[in-house]
């Protein structure tokens, strides 16, 4: 009788891909989703920031009260690579550590009941075994690995060191063979995406990335995520734009907007030459701009704050992400001048807001709109509404739309529909089918 497996991924959709791997390589346990009853329980965590090592923790300690006797609890990923020595000694309900260079070898430390930590940080390859998760039309594909940025707030590096790409083939391998099997739909992501191929000597990695994918039969769709300001080019905003498959989405985390604050952060960049890719980027037809902002940095002035808030309501930025400043060990900010949590939260909820209304605006501008939906099930909000997502929007971070006229179609999950946005209803977009795609 096979085993039974459980598997939690914390964090980012880059350690999604990681976790996909080391289902691939435990192909031969059975998948559940009750941790009661599972033979093993793997939790790949997050070390990001402090409210995700509180979570990764909870997490664990959570599966441990509950798992059955002669079960295996495993910690891999961030938190358990940047904390190793701490955590073998804290935690004893662990009972296999591994950090973010083993994911491949998972099976082997299973077999032997024995922790790793590779000196190595895990890039997947097209040779890496892979189960993708959550959609049957969607992957994730990770073209890089580490970081050549060093954000004064930024622990990444610590721990998964600099730049280190994969190379076009290999990429361009992975997607042909997930297009076999069905997938039409990519997310390219890393750390620093813009500086994709840097380490191997491309000028313009990501541009020579995007002409590639697009000569992939059987790609319908692509965005690139994470774009990193100071290695962001006109010409690959042009790129993107131009690409007859990748979507006019742009992802660039600008942490802020003021001179100041951005040089304590080290962005190496400032508000002219940001403003001006922003700028370039909206002025795209049909653009999705997104974008990430730290509130409470030290060094960050009433005043900074303010010029951060306005420039947030006034630019019409289809998304914003906001988090408050976590103050991590391993990062230049750790010994500046803290500004009080409250201050924190206060100016966290302020730029919330600023989001949210953001969101609304966005939602708002598309209603009359015709898009390209795809199907991923039934809705959560209703047994009688289909849950889409927009070609345009990336999965899981950008919101749903919700279908509730099918005109009579046949509706398949992973299926890609010709439809018209007709209202909003709430914090939703409501939408009818008008021809299969």
């Amino acid at each position: 009788m096979p085993k039974r497996l459980h598997l939690v991924s914390l964090g980012c959709t880059k350690n999604l891909v990681d976790s996909e791997v080391m289902l691939g390589k435990l192909a031969d346990y059975d998948l559940t989703d009750d941790a009661e009853e599972a033979d093993v329980i793997i939790v790949n965590t997050c070390g990001f920031i402090e409210a995700a090592k509180e979570e990764s923790i909870a997490t664990l300690l959570d599966l441990h009260s509950r798992r059955k006797e002669d079960s295996l609890l495993v910690m891999s990923g961030c938190l358990s690579e940047r904390y190793k020595e701490e955590l073998a000694e804290q935690m004893p309900e662990i009972d296999i550590f591994t950090g973010v260079g083993d994911y491949e070898r998972i099976d082997e430390l299973i077999a032997q009941k024995q922790s790793s930590f590779s000196p190595e940080v895990y890039l997947a390859t097209e040779k890496s075994p892979r189960l993708i998760t959550g959609s049957n039309y969607h992957a994730y594909i990770k073209i890089a690995e580490g970081c050549n940025q060093n954000c004064s707030f930024c622990a990444i590096p610590s721990f998964k060191g600099r730049l280190h790409s994969r190379t076009i083939d290999s990429i361009v391998a992975e997607v042909s063979a997930l297009t076999q099997k069905g997938f039409y739909d990519f997310s390219f992501i890393s750390q620093d995406s813009s500086s994709y191929g840097r380490d191997m000597g491309l000028k313009d990695g990501l541009i020579d990335l995007i002409r590639h994918v697009e000569l992939i039969p059987g790609v319908r769709s692509a965005r690139i995520l994470y774009l990193y300001p100071s290695t962001t080019t006109f010409e690959l905003i042009d790129a993107i734009s131009a690409s007859s498959i990748f979507q006019t989405y742009y992802d660039m985390p600008i942490q802020h907007i003021d001179d100041r604050v951005l040089k304590t952060m080290k962005r190496g960049f400032g508000e002219g030459k940001t403003r001006e890719l922003l700028e370039a980027m909206r002025a795209k037809e049909g653009s999705f701009v997104r974008t990430s902002v730290i509130a409470g940095h030290p060094g960050e002035s009433e005043e900074s704050f303010k010029k951060l808030c306005d420039f947030l309501a006034e630019f019409g930025f289809d998304r914003i992400n906001v988090f408050a400043y976590s103050n991590e060990e391993n990062t230049d900010a750790y010994t500046m001048e803290q500004l009080p949590e409250e201050i924190i939260s206060e100016r966290t909820a302020v730029l919330g807001e600023i989001a949210k209304s953001a969101r609304e605006k966005s939602l708002d501008a598309m209603v009359g709109r015709e898009v390209e939906l795809a199907i991923d099930g039934p809705s959560e909000e209703h047994e009688y509404l289909l849950s889409a997502r927009p070609l345009l929007w990336a999965p899981e971070i950008d919101g749903e739309v919700l279908v509730n006229d099918t005109n009579d179609l046949e509706v398949k999950v992973g299926g890609l529909y010709r439809a018209k946005i007709t209202q909003k209803a709430g914090e939703y977009l409501l939408a009818t089918l008008l021809n299969e795609e």
